[in-house]
């Protein structure tokens, strides 16, 4: 269905027509309403349903004969059987152009910093706004002549925003080959002002303008071919890039119970991670966390520019509070933000919190519409929506050589960290990598808290396999030999138990573990890691002799605080290269002959 749309290109902005399609509440049920009409609706149509003064956004969720289901983007107070609907014959969608970064959206792409000075804190029902400033001039360098050829998605231009030069392109829905007829000479306009005029296969003349609509529920596949992710996303937290790497253009997802430290991974994630664009979706997540995003992003510093993270951020926010049905927008608007910037050659890290909020609202629609459900009173199709979504991440070759990609990373929020309830298997079908947060290690004071035995990744990491399965399996024997220890005590393990234990619990705090207050330590390079991580190996496999258990304990108690000592010493530092060396000497006299 969509597609079809997009080949008749009747998806187009929305305006006021002399005649719209009407039709008449004839229920409400929480934020469903169902609508009798005498026209054609189409599914995922957008319409409004007319409340006084006030229009309020929904969209087409099922059709059967002259009635339709809408799931209405607002609090449905005061809509009564009677009402008028507008349907508009347009699909969801968002504006894309310059100027997107450094926003603050809600589901819908309205900006909402402009939304509260316009109505204050307390958002207005009803009220809509350009998510792009359609006055502000920017400075447009063209890149193609007269006469060239083009198709969907080539740049016809560029125009500087923040640290990226934007890429003006063709419409995404145009269709074969096209030719530029006209091209504006370089120098200061608008969104709205058209640059280029290109003509179609059949003489049909298409305006582009720096600005562009695109439906959210469809896939922007303006490139050449999709490629297989195999090049390891650099993240800087160790046990992630270790033990259970993300690709560049993959997925991964981090389930975990309330407190275990997705907010702060998120915040390390966004800032070191080696990606070009950040976006992050608040779908559904609690008022408290989300204001905890929107007060501490602008705060943070991109290490790579020294300037504010906002700068290449944008933030799209919906909270537990908003209408249910805008969890679902917040999720579709945030990935069609994230594809556009890989049009681009971009690479753009999509971090979703939380979809389990999103599964919920899902399922509050399904029992509205009486479906049949399925377990835990999920809808049947939860598996098919969440797939679809982490389908759209992805690895892509563009027409002009260039690599772009989308790298998704879906919070998920399981009551009491039961891993087996729905949604956290239905996403682990489908992700490439499984970052489990561990509430055990959360309360234990260890970052980040995930679980390197229960986590794991179809990726592999920029460190040797070889090493990286010996350090894994010496911790998973440690973590045996502790499990034991708890039943039989310290005094039912041999030595060499022991030495393994200590081995294992050494390999964890010094390495799995990172500051997160230390400037140096919150974020490894590839490079160190490499090199510590050599030393790490030599250590796990080397022989050690001890007269006792207690002079092992002793060791490795003092060989863990030089090693995090070191951790906070610039690499390559005279000071990184003499700790180094007292920790190899140290380490030489207790080997084993």
């Amino acid at each position: 269905m969509f597609s079809k749309q997009i080949k008749k290109g009747i998806i187009k902005e929305h305006k006021v027509k002399e005649k719209l399609r009407e039709g008449k509440v004839r229920g409400v049920n929480g934020n469903m309403v169902a609508v009798e009409f005498n026209e054609k609706v189409m599914q995922n149509e957008v319409a409004y349903v007319v409340v006084g003064e006030e229009k309020l956004k929904a969209e087409v969720i099922r059709v059967k004969g002259k009635r339709a289901d809408l799931q209405v983007f607002e609090d449905t107070t005061g809509i009564e059987v009677g009402h008028d609907v507008e349907f508009t014959d347009e699909l969801l969608s968002v504006k894309l152009g310059p100027g997107l970064l450094g926003q603050i959206f809600d589901g819908l792409q309205n900006p909402l910093p402009q939304l509260a000075e316009q109505h204050g804190f307390f958002l207005k029902r009803g009220a809509y706004l350009q998510p792009l400033d359609m006055t502000k001039e920017w400075d447009f360098t063209p890149t193609v002549n007269e006469g060239d050829k083009l198709r969907a998605g080539d740049p016809i231009g560029t125009v500087p925003e923040n640290m990226f030069e934007h890429k003006i392109m063709i419409p995404f829905d145009s269709q074969g080959e096209l030719e530029v007829t006209k091209i504006v000479k370089a120098g200061k306009y608008n969104i709205e002002q058209s640059l280029a005029t290109v003509k179609d296969s059949l003489g049909k003349s298409i305006d582009v303008k720096m600005v562009q609509t695109w439906p959210v529920k469809i896939a922007i596949k303006a490139y050449v071919e999709k490629l297989k992710p195999t090049e390891p996303l650099v993240t800087k937290i160790r046990l992630i890039d270790t033990v259970c790497p993300v690709a560049i253009g993959g997925t991964f997802c981090t389930p975990g119970p309330f407190g275990a430290g997705k907010t702060v991974l998120q915040h390390l994630l966004s800032r070191h991670a080696e990606v070009d664009v950040v976006i992050v979706a608040a779908c559904g997540e609690r008022a408290g966390e989300v204001v905890e995003i929107l007060e501490e992003f602008p705060e943070l510093i991109d290490p790579k520019t020294n300037r504010s993270l906002m700068e290449r951020t944008i933030i799209i926010c919906n909270t537990s509070s908003m209408p249910v049905a805008a969890r679902e927008s917040s999720v579709y608007t945030a990935v069609t933000l994230a594809e556009y910037y890989r049009q681009m050659g971009l690479n753009v890290l999509l971090l979703a919190d939380s979809t389990s909020r999103w599964a919920q609202a899902m399922r509050e629609m399904s029992g509205r519409l009486e479906e049949i459900p399925g377990e835990e009173a999920f809808p049947a199709y939860l598996e098919s929506r969440i797939s679809s979504f982490y389908e759209r991440a992805g690895l892509v070759r563009l027409r002009d050589g260039k690599i772009g990609s989308v790298t998704i990373g879906g919070a998920v929020s399981p009551a009491g960290g039961n891993f087996e309830e729905p949604v956290t298997q239905a996403t682990l079908k489908v992700v490439g990598g499984f970052l489990g947060l561990s509430a055990a290690r959360a309360n234990a004071r260890k970052y980040p808290s995930i679980d390197p035995l229960e986590s794991w990744s179809k990726y592999t990491s920029f460190i040797d396999a070889d090493k990286i399965k010996n350090a894994v399996a010496t911790l998973r024997k440690s973590n045996g030999v502790g499990q034991m220890m708890k039943v039989v005590g310290e005094e039912g393990t041999s030595t060499d138990e022991f030495i393994t234990f200590l081995k294992g619990e050494f390999f964890d705090a010094v390495y799995l573990q990172q500051n997160a207050f230390d400037k140096t330590d919150e974020s490894t390079p590839a490079q160190r890691q490499r090199h510590v991580f050599g030393l790490i190996d030599e250590i796990l496999r080397q022989d050690f002799s001890f007269e006792s258990k207690d002079a092992a304990r002793r060791f490795f108690q003092e060989l863990r605080q030089s090693f995090i000592t070191w951790n906070s010493l610039a690499f390559d530092s005279e000071d990184f290269k003499k700790r180094e060396d007292e920790l190899r000497a140290k380490i030489s006299s207790v080997c084993s002959a």
